[in-house]
């Protein structure tokens, strides 16, 4: 929270209010206390926060961006198109502990998606408190939905007026919306063309100025002077901004002739097709009420209060004597810049807390003495106790000195040893700690959690870039993986380009960083280059500047490889942060090692499966076939699905088959019964026959495994056909006329369930020209969505792939097979396995020689 924002591209033009009124409307729906919206992105596969109600946006910055693979329940909303309910802490931490672990305090939460003609625009998220029972929340639930489907058709008539409908900036950050009405102190209206100010009765009273017209200061100039007299160029520069179609994402506090706190919200007009837009200019007077705050002042404690913004809008003499600031400099400032060394992880996480539970949080922090660093308990160090006690508006906070508790803390704070830090990069430091803690930055549930469930190497190393680099503020990584003595790149991000490839390979006897902190087992520190250099004279550097950190790659006592963080700024190390560094490398040491026999086992199992699979169909003069395979990108890529042609006395049997479940054993049953189902089809059984036998194998050989089936058996010359069919996907029919249709074939349970099932066999006609479709679920399945529109997405496709040979020499039933899987081969993910099969009749005309 410490570093500017980067600069974001400014969100379209008039999208920021019909955002910021639906999440209003959200919060009231579900009876909330906050709330947001996610838009889809320009970017694939990544949502951004467009909209946040009632909290702080710099104390949630983590969440400003969400990756559509991240298991989150927004993410979740977006990709299955359905609401997501989560009552309480307990449900969140069951279904989403990754978010659980980021967020651990006592709140529930809605989500629910922003439909759009095809799909999703976003998600609307509530947070409101912690209910006992889910069927409390259906009511909100059905009321939140019916204001996300109001938005969905205000977003969808803006698409068809040419308007983008996405998000690529930072978050709108706006009040919840208020029980009553706030209390304004007047309006006003600017017109950039003529350059005048109107004002209402409030505001002249507000300003002096009386009723009269010609009494009012006209200009913009005159009205930021009479509105903010300390700083009038801060107004000025707001409202230019906001004629020029870019208002304040915040409201803008300014201090009044009385030294009082207002807080001013502009937004455009759109009388113009063009800016200069008009401007309109609300005047808010936040509070608290005279009375109240003359009470206060009195007291003997610290007493300041914030809004769920952050900003500070009360603050007693006694807060501001013991925060170490005027009054002036505090009223109207976020609470984070306004006292800049309560500006730490750790007591954000308290803030958080506070602001997303019910309950009161009370902790201890330091304040530093005048002129000297943040730090996290140095010596001459003010301790006070902090009580925030949160409330529907905002935050009441109560600020007492401690006494000698701060001695026992600071001895504690001395005595910790001073994890991982060899002699040589701890030289000349000093005892100086960091400013920046890592007890609220990192919780390392969380990237114990993510990577449970990275499951290869490559998984593995996205999840720390993803979640561990930017929680110390680095900015460049790589990681090695020792193979034979020697260190290999395995994964980098933020060096230039190149710069690296030297250090590829490098044995175990080479003098580098990288060598020695896997080879001595101890993490290495450097806060600058120039200690880096002086450590390894002439070792090659990629900046004059920055920071970097080797970490040891150790699991359960062998060795793995070593990882490299490396920071664009010098920058200290504290105890705590080398601590919790070298015990996360343990972490990922772990995880890499379980990738490493991972990829080997679903080496052995792909190689298995690829010698189960047909090499080779069985052919016939007068029978085209095409067959696709397409392994999951879940678990080990493997799974039960395949297909066959298979010679059956003077015809050809035509089978696809899908077992339950992934990974070796699916695979190996798989062979068992294409093996199965070839022997019976050589022996040319009937197709009842076929898959009654095979059925029997099947529960003979696996008691508790199933699989779905189709058997066609074809008469190359006639194109008469006998089908049987065991709980699989209807078949797809395209006739030379172009119309496809979906078969309607009677079947059986699946395989493997009951030694009795029947089989009923259905005749039809294949004529030449027409293309049979036969397909695993995979093909047509997608997460939320309904399995018959796949059918009929993939019906469609099948209607308009061209006809077989409409040139001669090609194979168009080849291309119609790349085409019914495009969409799933460019897919990024493909929960299950694809299978395909193709089949067409060539007339004797046709007959290749």
């Amino acid at each position: 929270m410490t570093g500017s924002a980067e600069p974001a591209d400014r969100a379209p033009d008039g999208l920021g209010p019909l955002l910021s009124g639906a999440v209003a409307d959200a919060i009231r729906a579900a009876r909330g206390f906050a709330g947001g919206v996610y838009l889809r992105t320009p970017t694939p596969g990544l949502l951004r926060l467009a909209v946040l109600a009632g909290l702080p946006d710099q104390l949630f910055r983590s969440w400003w961006r969400l990756p559509l693979d991240r298991p989150f329940p927004a993410a979740d909303c977006y990709r299955q198109g359905m609401e997501v309910l989560l009552t309480d802490a307990t449900e969140t931490m069951r279904r989403y502990p990754q978010l659980a672990a980021g967020l651990p305090f006592q709140f529930g939460s809605l989500y629910v998606p922003v439909p759009g003609s095809s799909s999703s625009f976003g998600v609307l998220t509530v947070l409101r408190p912690s209910a006992s029972d889910a069927t409390d929340v259906l009511p909100d639930r059905d009321r939140m939905t019916a204001v996300a489907e109001s938005l969905g058709t205000a977003l969808s008539d803006r698409e068809k007026n040419g308007s983008e409908v996405t998000w690529d900036s930072e978050p709108l950050c706006v009040h919840p919306p208020a029980d009553a009405p706030p209390r304004c102190a007047g309006r006003f209206a600017w017109d950039p063309a003529d350059g005048t100010v109107t004002a209402d009765d409030a505001l002249r009273s507000l300003l002096g100025t009386g009723t009269g017209t010609g009494a009012f200061p006209a200009t913009p100039e005159a009205l930021a002077r009479g509105l903010s007299p300390g700083d009038p160029h801060a107004l000025l520069a707001a409202l230019h901004e906001t004629a020029a179609g870019h208002p304040p994402t915040h409201p803008l506090p300014l201090h009044t002739v009385g030294g009082g706190l207002c807080l001013v919200h502009l937004s455009p007009g759109r009388h113009t097709p063009d800016p200069p837009f008009p401007v309109r200019g609300t005047v808010v007077d936040p509070g608290p009420g005279p009375a109240a705050a003359g009470a206060a002042d009195l007291l003997p404690e610290g007493v300041f209060a914030l809004d769920r913004l952050g900003l500070i809008t009360y603050v007693n003499p006694r807060a501001a004597e013991l925060l170490g600031r005027p009054h002036g400099e505090l009223l109207g400032r976020p609470l984070w810049q306004a006292v800049p060394w309560l500006d730490q992880p750790s007591y954000e996480d308290h803030l958080r807390g506070a602001l997303l539970s019910p309950e009161p949080v009370h902790f201890q922090v330091a304040r530093p003495r005048e002129g000297r660093r943040t730090s996290l308990a140095g010596r001459g160090d003010t301790w006070l106790t902090l009580s925030v006690y949160p409330g529907p508006r905002g935050l009441t906070c109560r600020l007492i000195p401690m006494g000698r508790i701060a001695d026992t803390t600071r001895a504690a704070a001395a005595a910790a040893p001073d994890v991982g830090r060899p002699a040589e990069a701890a030289s000349g430091i000093g005892t100086s700690v960091s400013s920046v803690t890592t007890a609220g930055l990192y919780h390392p549930i969380v990237l114990a959690i993510a990577l449970s469930e990275a499951v290869t190497a490559r998984q593995v190393s996205e999840v720390v870039m993803r979640e561990l680099l930017p929680a110390f503020g680095g900015r460049q990584l790589a990681i090695y993986l020792l193979q034979e003595r020697r260190l290999y790149l395995a994964w980098e991000t933020g060096f230039p380009q190149g710069f690296l490839a030297p250090f590829d390979g490098v044995g175990l006897d080479a003098k580098l960083p990288g060598v020695e902190t896997l080879t001595s087992g101890r993490a290495l520190f450097f806060e600058s280059m120039p200690r880096l250099e002086s450590a390894y004279p002439g070792i090659a550097v990629d900046a004059k500047v920055g920071a970097r950190v080797f970490l040891p790659l150790i699991a359960s006592g062998r060795p793995v490889g070593s990882c490299i963080l490396g920071f664009d700024r010098p920058r200290d190390f504290s105890t705590e942060e080398r601590a919790v560094l070298t015990a996360l490398a343990g972490l990922v040491a772990q995880a890499l090692e379980r990738a490493r026999r991972y990829d080997s086992e679903a080496a052995l199992a792909r190689g298995l499966q690829e010698a189960l699979l047909p090499h080779r169909l069985s052919a016939h003069p007068q029978v085209e076939t095409a067959g696709r395979y397409l392994p999951g990108t879940e678990g080990m890529d493997v799974g039960g699905d395949w297909y066959d042609v298979v010679e059956a006395g003077d015809g050809l049997a035509l089978v696809i088959g899908d077992v339950q479940g992934h990974g070796v054993q699916a695979a190996a049953t798989m062979g068992q019964l294409r093996s199965a189902v070839r022997a019976f089809a050589l022996g040319d059984h009937a197709p009842d026959e076929v898959m009654s036998g095979t059925n029997r194998l099947l529960i003979d050989l696996d008691p508790g495994q199933f699989a779905s089936c189709c058997y066609i058996r074809l008469d190359p010359v006639t194109g008469i056909a006998r089908a049987a069919r065991a709980g699989h996907p209807q078949p797809l029919l395209r006739h030379p006329d172009g119309r496809a249709e979906v078969l309607n074939l009677p079947g059986g349970v699946v395989l493997g369930v009951d030694p009795h099932a029947r089989y009923p066999v259905t005749d039809l006609r294949l004529e030449p020209g027409a293309v049979l479709a036969l397909y695993t679920d995979g093909l047509v399945e997608k997460p939320g969505a309904d399995i018959d529109d796949g059918i009929e997405r993939v019906r469609a496709k099948l209607s308009g792939a061209g006809t077989p040979h409409a040139r001669p020499g090609t194979s168009s039933l080849s291309r119609a097979a790349d085409l019914l899987t495009e969409e799933a081969r460019q897919a990024a993910e493909r929960p299950d396995d694809i299978a395909l099969l193709l089949t067409t009749r060539r007339s004797r005309r046709g007959q290749r020689p």
